[in-house]
């Protein structure tokens, strides 16, 4: 977690919280989700329903990319690609049929 810097928090759900965030190597911009549940080992993260779906999914051209886990003292964080809204922001504010 260290080669990434928090810029701002995007937003709260039930799972987690989600930061916007740059990679200090590439200065690509990311969003990292924070997971409330602690995990402590690679297989617990690996039994999360989240986790399981987006990795079998990560190839699917409408599923944003999961880039990286990182699993630090039990804490999950989930590395995206960084969208600028969510699917529900775009669906309450579209202007046309979507």
């Amino acid at each position: 977690m260290d080669k990434y810097q928090k810029i701002d928090e995007v937003g709260r759900g039930s799972y987690g919280v989600v930061y916007k965030a740059l990679n200090l190597h590439d200065g690509e911009t990311v969003a990292i989700k924070k997971l409330y549940t602690r995990k402590y080992s690679v297989k617990e993260c690996m039994n999360i329903r989240q986790i399981n779906s987006l990795i079998n999914l990560n190839n699917h051209a409408n599923i944003v990319k999961l880039q990286e886990i990182i699993n630090k003292q039990g804490i999950v964080f989930l590395l995206f690609e960084y969208m600028e809204c969510s699917l529900y922001d775009r669906l309450i504010n579209q202007t046309k049929p979507f």
